[in-house]
């Protein structure tokens, strides 16, 4: 059973740079050994023969090949547009001097 001590806490506190209390470091000790437990029996149920995942079930990519295709020139694609400018659509300035 991995137990970790007060001093511990206090120690991996000061590496974080956490300031905790006499009444933090108490309280913190005993639920930082239960999550240690935690761990080490989910460590203990997995055995060598069982592969490490990261998702229960095998993962397929779904997406299509990308093709290139022919496509709409840039003049084609701006022919709708109220304004344009350097290949580019134009629109109205939202933002202000105030950044």
């Amino acid at each position: 059973m991995p137990e970790i001590t007060r001093a511990e806490v206090a120690h991996l506190a000061t590496l974080a740079r956490i300031d905790l209390s006499d009444a933090e470091l108490d309280h913190l000790a005993p639920q930082l050994s239960v999550i240690l437990e935690s761990v080490a029996s989910i460590s203990g149920v997995a055995g060598d023969d069982v592969a490490p995942t990261s998702h229960p079930l095998p993962l397929v990519n779904v997406f299509r090949d990308d093709v290139v295709r022919p496509s709409l020139t840039p003049e084609q694609a701006l022919s709708g547009a109220p304004a344009s400018e350097e290949q580019r659509f134009m629109v109205p300035r939202i933002l202000g001097d105030e950044q």
